[in-house]
């Protein structure tokens, strides 16, 4: 009986295993500056950001530190309108 429960033990933590290296890989983000097309009136003029800017952001929000670091983004992402459309849309600025 103890074999049958180790087995069975062995066989969940197997699933589990794998279902979170699913979960993992699903939620991995491909950073890719062009995604924030939707906040460029946003961030060039101080309006409002939009729903989808605010998605987006939120979307390459692991990416804000490679951009910054990037000399030919650093200048847009690190611009007081980005960091004042980011507020906006609840996205925390990153401390690179």
């Amino acid at each position: 009986m103890k074999m049958v429960s180790f087995v069975a033990l062995c066989v969940v933590a197997l699933a589990v295993v794998t279902l979170s290296g699913e979960i993992f890989s699903a939620e991995a983000v491909t950073c890719d500056p062009m995604q924030l097309n939707a906040c460029i009136p946003a961030f060039s003029s101080g309006a409002t950001p939009t729903a989808t800017c605010c998605g987006k952001l939120k979307q390459q929000q692991p990416c804000f530190c490679t951009y910054i670091k990037n000399p030919a983004l650093k200048q847009y992402v690190n611009s007081p309108n980005a960091k004042k459309v980011a507020s906006t849309c609840g996205v925390p600025f990153p401390k690179c």
